[in-house]
């Protein structure tokens, strides 16, 4: 093989292994079967001290059952979703200052048990305290 021979086929592997490499990197590396849709939010409420709505999306109804225990009922399942949960100043009935905690849980498909407390509380509070709050669960 010539040197001309050699040079012309040493520029076409280089043409080949550099258009190869752009085409890999323009394309996914991860396969088709465990691409995932975007997560959109399905269900919100901000629920006040006493477990009034006072807005959301998704949401049937809400249960005060016990200090800082909650029932919601959504329209939807929301099995496999993230559950968020904030302990705020919803509808200006917060309690006042202190460490607040929420626990979000999944009863059955469509209903969460939500526990607000205040751990923080002085002399002999309880623990479980009515906090204002806002849920979101995102599919």
């Amino acid at each position: 093989m010539n040197g001309t021979r050699k040079l012309a086929l040493g520029a076409a592997a280089m043409a080949l292994t550099v258009g190869g490499a752009f085409a890999v990197s323009s394309a996914s590396a991860e396969p088709a079967h465990t691409r995932q849709a975007a997560a959109t939010t399905t269900s919100w409420a901000k629920i006040s001290a006493g477990g009034v709505l006072l807005g959301g999306q998704g949401v049937r109804g809400v249960t005060r059952f016990g200090t800082g225990r909650y029932n919601i009922t959504t329209t939807s399942s929301l099995v496999g979703c993230a559950l968020l949960g904030t302990v705020n100043t919803n509808g200006g009935d917060d309690p006042g200052p202190g460490s607040a905690s929420i626990l979000v849980g999944l009863l059955n498909p469509t209903t969460l048990f939500v526990r607000t407390a205040t751990p923080s509380g002085t002399g002999n509070a309880v623990v479980d305290s009515d906090r204002p709050y806002s849920i979101t669960a995102i599919c």
